[in-house]
């Protein structure tokens, strides 16, 4: 197994750990699981960059890195939404996009086309990715304390509902870009 196989693998065993401490309702509980989430993160720009660079990308990458990314994403989104930090029709927005976009790309692949990520999911991505990092550190449960108060719980929605507007254009520019897959298949 090369190295950015192995870090796509490190990041699917961090997912349980993360959720553990995501689920203690103490700061520090708080703080090691969005620490985990960031180094989680991290080893998603780094598997890829390493993959490229060194000529590494592999079926197995290619299948299991972004499986690794919505299990970690949507882990979080499901916890939070437990946890009354995030709205559960949010998230099922979020994780809808994920499968009209996993449809389109399976439909293609079926043709023999592969449909790579463009920069809007990477930024929707990113957006979300901050949102939850954002949402861990200002928005408390149990008895720990917020940073920054209520000026973070609301940063923390803002990104949210950003990282939402992401997501909806991202999908709608991913079906327009790749309606000849419909239309090849109706």
């Amino acid at each position: 197994m090369n190295l950015p196989n192995k870090l796509t693998m490190l990041r699917v065993l961090l997912i349980p750990v993360f959720c553990v401490f995501l689920c203690m309702e103490d700061w520090a509980g708080q703080l090691i699981a969005t620490l985990i989430f960031i180094l989680a993160s991290l080893t998603d720009l780094l598997d890829g960059y390493i993959a490229r660079r060194d000529n590494l990308i592999t079926d197995f990458g290619k299948l299991v890195d972004p499986i690794a990314d919505k299990l970690l994403i949507t882990s979080a989104m499901i916890f939070m939404v437990a946890q009354g930090r995030m709205n559960a029709a949010v998230v099922l927005i979020f994780v809808a996009r994920e499968f009209v976009v996993s449809a389109f790309r399976m439909l293609a692949a079926s043709r023999g086309t592969v449909i790579a990520a463009d920069k809007l999911g990477k930024y929707k991505t990113a957006a979300q990715t901050a949102a939850i990092i954002l949402l861990m550190l200002f928005k408390p449960i149990g008895d720990s304390w917020a940073l920054l108060g209520t000026a973070g719980a609301i940063a923390a929605d803002i990104v949210t509902y950003i990282a939402l507007a992401l997501s909806i254009v991202s999908c709608v520019d991913y079906i327009y870009k790749n309606r000849s897959i419909i239309d090849r298949n109706i």
